[in-house]
């Protein structure tokens, strides 16, 4: 039984990795991006636009949900995570053999924002299709955990990236990276394709959804969606910190620690590479905790926190910048983002109505990103820009915690049983 969940879940977490690790190596290496694709006599002008390419790929995420969720929800789980890890590869592959500005002119940025967008697009439903197969393989009682995997096979992308930018700083120059370096990490995602997309291919439907005697319409989805719309909504409020912490300490960390910190890349990817690890560790610790104490005290506990610290420890940090320093403040919010996100995840899973559990599950995800987790590295830039302040993406992710914190808390009050262990089917909407 174990072995049999064991290998269902590294199966379907395995696109998920995929998904999460394009979408790092497009952050990381943002700055060669930019040279190479958005050419301008202003540095901060090429970086926000090579960060505003990043972000547009999330405007593509709800119309990913909404379309791709509808087809998962009547057609399966199985099938309908392999159409999305198709559609991920095929926009990694357009950017990784994009020739550049000064080969092919304007329509080089365009193709590369057509393929962010199509990543988008698959990325719409991927965290949503992938969190409710796990929550629908769960052991009883055992739920956080299972769903947490989700999010830690993510960790695992941040990881192998950061660890490829430190083998190629270490063995490329500066030109070398910026010419051709960035995008080798693009060029192993491509490679790793066919595994993954046999891997995944494997996958049985989930008992769930094949017991079920009748699947919704694609009427009756957006009948479903629009009842629910204030639990959509106050869904996606939730994941706003979720996605602003994790974009904010793995994308945004390298290019804020060279531009505003002046250190090394290296060190910004070592920085990256072990806030991936902690992130790893923390995501199913916290699943797990959240199934014995509830989700509630970690949702309602890390967003506090994050209001109380998140400013101050970014003040702290640009005045006493050191690798060291750095490396403590990636760390704390690291340990705040996988105790709000371990039980963030699977509760979401858990107020959607199952017959639009992926669709809703995935809107509200990808309202989210497409609003504010998204568009974080351009908002931090922006900010730091405007008000001279390298603090300023702590005053970002406080304004997430805030918006998180009035979600649980509204959630929570029309889901009173959420507040406690969770061992049982929910509410099925408002």
């Amino acid at each position: 039984m174990y072995s049999s969940k064991g290998k269902a879940v590294v199966k379907v977490v395995s696109g998920n990795f995929l998904e999460m690790f394009d979408f790092m190596v497009y952050g990381f290496y943002a700055s060669a991006i930019a040279r190479t694709f958005f050419p301008s006599d202003s540095a901060f002008a090429s970086l926000m636009l090579s960060f505003a390419t990043f972000g547009a790929g999330f405007l593509m995420r709800p119309l990913g949900a909404i379309i791709l969720g509808a087809y998962i929800d009547r057609h399966g789980r199985k099938k309908g995570l392999v159409i999305t890890l198709g559609l991920m590869a095929a926009g990694t592959t357009m950017i990784a053999f994009m020739p550049g500005y000064e080969e092919i002119g304007i329509v080089a940025p365009l193709l590369v924002l057509a393929g962010r967008l199509l990543q988008g697009f698959s990325a719409g439903v991927e965290l949503g299709g992938v969190s409710v197969y796990l929550s629908e393989i769960a052991t009883p009682g055992k739920k956080g955990l299972f769903v947490s995997w989700q999010s830690a096979s993510q960790q695992i992308a941040v990881v192998v990236a950061a660890l490829l930018g430190v083998t190629l700083t270490t063995h490329l120059s500066a030109e070398q990276m910026t010419s051709w370096g960035w995008r080798v990490p693009f060029l192993f995602g491509c490679l790793i394709v066919p595994a993954i997309f046999i891997i995944r291919s494997t996958l049985q439907e989930t008992p769930e959804f094949a017991s079920r005697k009748k699947h919704p319409t694609l009427s009756e989805i957006w009948q479903s969606i629009f009842h629910n719309w204030r639990l959509i909504l106050a869904g996606a409020a939730m994941v706003v910190m979720t996605t602003v912490s994790f974009y904010m300490i793995t994308a945004y960390a390298p290019t804020f620690a060279k531009n505003e910190l002046k250190m090394s890349e290296l060190d910004s990817f070592l920085i990256a590479m072990l806030v991936g690890l902690s992130n790893f560790f923390w995501l199913p610790v916290m699943g797990a905790l959240s199934d014995r104490v509830g989700r509630k005290p970690l949702l309602v506990g890390a967003t506090v926190l994050t209001v109380l610290t998140a400013y101050p420890a970014l003040i702290w940090l640009v005045s006493n910048p050191s690798f060291s320093h750095l490396l403590i403040v990636e760390l704390w919010l690291s340990f705040l983002y996988g105790s709000y996100n371990g039980a963030m995840v699977v509760a979401l899973t858990e107020i959607m109505p199952i017959e639009v559990r992926t669709t809703g599950f995935s809107l509200a995800y990808s309202l989210a990103t497409a609003t504010f987790g998204g568009f974080t590295p351009v908002v931090c830039t922006y900010l730091i820009h405007v008000l001279g302040d390298s603090a300023a993406p702590g005053i970002w992710l406080t304004l997430a915690a805030l918006l998180g914190l009035a979600a649980t808390l509204f959630l929570f009050r029309s889901h009173p049983s959420m507040a406690g262990k969770q061992t049982s089917p929910q509410p099925t909407g408002f």
